[in-house]
């Protein structure tokens, strides 16, 4: 039995006593009454009757316990030249200063505070500040559209909004203050104040009693000290992407979330206090909140924000630029990143211009990552690369290759186990559990462990209908998969990305292996599209490497006898198309579900999180120039 089997089990058999080990690990002001409280279920809390406080776990006990010195916070801008490091004395120093200055305005406990910014220090500052005060902060992804700022401000109903002026990418600025006005102005909730750190790259123009200067509002502000909370009392809200009507804000409490993201950064990643760990993620994202800000600093680490992207900034080495320069012990990334350096490195030419002998484990999040690019990786690096699962609501991993806890066998295409915590269960038709092999919705019992969301924002209704209601006893992941006779788990697609080709149910990730681990392909995407016949067939959607000149139809035939030949003539795999770019989200999620409605001829919206709407335009036209959409049936 592996060591991540024995903890598994150790878990199992003693679900409160392995977590109340766990909690010895933190600070608290006041210990817990009991463990978990499942007095109300579904609606089961962590820790209750214990006093903590998130921000002083993050910094105020390091420098305590002597590392003061350390540093705390690298701040890596290929976009703008800039480096800091703040040490943990430096950074604390920081966010009291800030915490007083949100006294000073009259921001409490229980107040709501929205950070809407780009990578900047600053951006953790205030996340740091409103932990210590208690008030509850949600982070917007900074130039994220005026409509959906709205709409959060008017369900969280923010006392105040810390803004930066603009976002930087690679070859433009974004200035955010428009955008921030305009969604004042259609909310229907009024923050009393905004606060604006101004970028030397542009200046936004302030209202007048209403919007505040950073460095003004900093000057003078004396120290804040951390406020104790309860375990149970909302760390912060974070919006789940792509959210219409009324928004979906997850919670995160205090104790659960330090608990376990605490403890996963040792068990799960492999890292101890001291050592680099980096995110190449965005605030705004889970990745952001539990493993750029939150995780490494409870662990005692140094953590990396990282004002960048994984090629053009300035070429596909910026990631083992820093891995290098700054001693990175373990990446964690979105598969969509390593494609993209794939695609314009394939020969891995730029790995080898850094030393990146310090650098243990790559771990893979955020959407499925194909056995070719994990490949890929694993070769270039010589290091092993992890694949592992989770989501925005579990705020850390659910199945992951557990490497604090002993290395298993990697299995390419596979996340791993269930970590310790989570009861996972694939479930068949008529809610059976399904047999190793056999695909099926992967679900979790109940009780979800510490870290979990406990509920959604001011909507207990919108929690249950959406997570709890569609297999009762279980929170529904909307993810598909299957288990293998090894206790190995395959997360293959969303349960609305099974595709029902003349009754066969096929998975799209299956079919995207196969068309990836093509010689010439840096990633793709299979979708199903509406046939008059079969009701659905796959259309795949291929990228090519950088430096590919053949003739597209020459690789289109040639990944239709791929499919034909590993899946087999039931998948009736026969349309591709090559394209520039693939439609994606900030984070890196490719938006299946609008390509899908562009090449049925569908209405759509330009989904508020995707990176550049200009890619939806190039999509259509490859889809027309093939003959999509086609007008399959009266609509």
């Amino acid at each position: 039995m592996s060591g991540q089997d024995e903890v598994y089990e150790r878990w199992r058999t003693d679900p409160e006593g392995f977590w109340e080990e766990a909690g010895r690990s933190v600070h608290w002001f006041r210990k817990w009454d009991a463990v978990l409280d499942s007095s109300r279920p579904p609606f089961y809390r962590w820790f209750p009757g214990a006093l903590t406080n998130s921000c002083y776990n993050a910094l105020d006990w390091h420098v305590e316990q002597g590392r003061a010195e350390q540093a705390a916070l690298i701040y890596d801008s290929p976009v703008t030249g800039a480096l800091r490091v703040y040490t943990y004395r430096e950074l604390l120093a920081e966010v009291a200063r800030f915490g007083g200055a949100l006294l000073r305005l009259g921001i409490t406990a229980g107040d709501r505070v929205i950070i809407y910014m780009s990578m900047v220090p600053e951006a953790v500052v205030a996340m740091l500040a409103c932990a210590r005060l208690g008030a509850v902060h949600s982070v917007v992804f900074g130039g994220f559209a005026a409509n959906e700022l709205a709409v959060r401000i008017s369900d969280a109903r923010p006392k105040l909004i810390v803004a930066t002026s603009c976002g930087i990418e690679a070859n433009r600025i974004v200035a955010y203050k428009p955008l921030l006005d305009a969604a004042i102005e259609k909310a229907s909730w009024k923050p009393e104040r905004c606060i604006m750190l101004q970028r030397r790259e542009h200046t936004a123009d302030l209202v007048p009693e209403r919007d505040l200067d950073w460095t003004e509002v900093m000057a003078g502000a004396q120290p804040a000290a951390c406020v104790p909370m309860a375990a149970t009392d909302p760390l912060y809200i974070l919006y789940t992407s792509g959210t219409t009507g009324k928004p979906k804000g997850v919670v995160r409490d205090n104790g659960g979330h330090l608990v376990a993201v605490r403890w996963s950064m040792k068990a799960i990643y492999g890292i101890e206090p001291g050592e680099t760990f980096w995110a190449a993620s965005d605030l705004g994202w889970a990745v952001g909140h539990s493993y750029i800000v939150y995780g490494p600093l409870f662990h005692g680490c140094t953590t990396i924000l990282y004002e960048g992207k994984p090629v053009g900034t300035p070429d596909p080495g910026a990631f083992w630029r820093v891995i290098s320069q700054h001693n990175v012990r373990a990446l964690f990334t979105a598969p969509t990143a390593f494609r993209a350096i794939k695609r314009d490195d394939p020969a891995g030419t730029y790995i080898r211009r850094y030393d990146l002998s310090g650098l243990r484990t790559l771990f893979l999040a955020g959407e499925r990552c194909d056995p070719d690019t994990l490949l890929w990786a694993q070769k270039r690096l010589n290091v092993p690369v992890v694949d592992h699962w989770w989501q925005t609501e579990t705020g850390w991993p659910i199945a992951a290759n557990c490497v604090g806890l002993g290395m298993l066998p990697v299995k390419p295409g596979s996340c791993a186990k269930a970590v310790p915590g989570y009861d996972v269960r694939v479930l068949g038709e008529h809610g059976r559990e399904a047999p190793d092999g056999e695909m099926g919705e992967i679900v979790i019992k109940l009780p979800l462990p510490p870290g979990c969301l406990p509920t959604l924002w001011n909507d207990d209704a919108g929690f249950q209908n959406a997570y709890l209601r569609p297999r009762p006893g279980y929170y529904h992941t909307a993810d598909a998969g299957y288990r293998d006779r090894d206790g190995y788990l395959w997360i293959m697609c969303r349960t609305d990305d099974i595709i029902n080709v003349a009754g066969h149910r096929l998975s799209t990730g299956g079919l995207e292996e196969v068309v990836a681990s093509h010689p010439d392909v840096a990633e793709c995407a299979v979708i199903g599209v509406a046939d008059e016949i079969k009701g659905e067939v796959p259309l795949g959607l291929v990228v090519l490497k950088a430096g590919v000149a053949r003739p597209a139809e020459e690789i289109a035939a040639e990944l239709v006898e791929m499919v034909r030949e590993r899946v087999g003539p039931i998948a009736s795999f026969r349309l591709a198309a090559i394209v520039k770019r693939l439609p994606k989200t900030r984070s890196g999620k490719i938006v299946r579900g609008t390509i899908k409605k562009i090449a049925d001829g569908l209405k759509y919206q330009v989904p508020a999180t995707i990176d550049d709407p200009a890619t939806l335009e190039e999509i259509a036209a490859s889809l027309s120039a093939i003959g999509f959409p086609r007008r399959l049936y009266q609509r």
